[in-house]
C-alpha cells in the first residue's frame, strides 16, 4: 500500500520536514468539464468500475477516507482485489468506538491493508483541558472541525482526489452527491461510488463475501460516529437519527455538498 507520507513528486523540503505536499489540482474550465462529463457516464457503472477508473485516472494521488462503516466495509473489500496499493485512512478523533477501532484489525488480517489513522495534534485530555471540557458538549461543530475536518485539510495536501463511501439515499443532503465531483473545501476531486447504491445493496454484499462489519450495527447502530454523538436509533427513524441526536446538526461536515 502506498503510504500517504510518502508520495511522489514531493518537495524535497517539505518531505524532509516530514510532511510532503503535491501539486495541486486545479479547478480549471478543462478539469471541471472532465470530471461533470465523467460523472454523468459512470451513474450508470458498476462502485468498481468507478473504483477502478479513478485508481487509474488519479494514481498515487488517490486516496480513500473510512470511519469502517458498512459502506466502507464494502469497498475496502473492492480495492483490495482492484487496487490494494490505493491508501485508505481513517480520521481518529479519540472520540470512536473501540468496536470500530478493532475493524482496523481486521482489514488488516482479511486484506492484509493498514489503514492509517490519522490523529489530531492534541489529544482528547488535552483538548478538553484547552476547552474546560469536552467540546462536543457545547460547540460539536467545532469539535467536528478540530478533530476531523482539518485532519483532512492536512491530509489533502498530498492527494488530487479521495473518495468516500456516501449513499444518496441517507439523506436529503447525500441525495445531491454527484458521481465525481469538485470538493471545493478541500480542493480535490471526490470520488463517490456507492452514491446510486442501497443500504440493500451494501448489506447484500456484506453477506455475500463474509465482509467484516462494526458489531453496534447488531445492536441497533445503524450509524456510527464519535461515541458521544451517537446513540442507537429506534424503529421506524431514519438511519442518521442517532447522529448527533436532539440538535440540528445531521453532518459533521466531510461531505457538505454547499461548502
Amino acid at each position: 500500500m502506498t503510504d500517504l507520507d510518502t508520495t511522489k513528486q514531493a518537495d524535497s523540503d517539505e518531505k524532509e520536514k516530514g510532511t510532503p505536499t503535491v501539486t495541486r489540482l486545479e479547478p480549471t474550465t478543462e478539469l471541471l468539464a472532465e470530471i461533470e462529463s465523467k460523472s454523468q457516464e459512470l451513474e450508470t457503472a458498476t462502485p468498481q468500475e468507478i473504483l477502478s477508473w479513478a485508481s487509474e485516472r488519479f494514481g498515487p494521488y488517490f486516496a480513500m477516507a473510512t470511519a469502517f462503516g458498512p459502506e466502507g466495509m464494502t469497498m475496502i473489500h473492492m480495492l483490495s482485489e482492484i487496487a490494494p496499493e490505493t491508501p485508505i485512512f481513517n480520521l481518529e478523533t479519540g472520540y470512536q468506538f473501540q468496536e470500530t477501532l478493532d475493524l482496523r484489525d481486521q482489514v488488516n488480517q482479511r486484506y492484509g491493508i493498514e489503514v492509517q489513522l490519522i490523529t489530531p495534534e492534541l489529544t482528547v485530555e488535552q483538548y478538553e483541558a484547552k476547552h474546560g471540557g469536552p467540546l462536543y458538549e457545547k460547540d460539536p461543530n467545532q469539535c467536528c472541525f478540530d478533530r476531523k475536518i482539518k485532519l483532512l485539510q492536512d491530509v489533502s495536501r498530498r492527494l488530487h482526489a479521495w473518495t468516500s463511501a456516501i449513499r444518496r439515499d441517507q439523506s436529503s443532503h447525500r441525495a445531491q452527491a454527484p458521481i465525481v465531483g469538485w470538493d471545493k473545501k478541500f480542493g480535490l476531486v471526490k470520488v463517490s461510488p456507492l452514491a446510486n447504491s442501497t443500504k440493500q445493496d451494501v448489506w447484500g454484499m456484506i453477506t455475500k463475501y463474509d465482509i467484516p462489519y462494526n458489531p453496534l450495527h447488531d445492536k441497533g447502530y445503524s450509524s456510527v460516529g464519535c461515541w458521544p454523538c451517537t446513540r442507537a436509533v429506534l424503529f421506524g427513524e431514519d438511519e442518521r437519527a442517532g447522529r448527533w441526536s436532539g440538535t440540528a446538526k445531521t453532518e459533521c461536515g466531510l461531505h457538505s455538498i454547499d461548502d
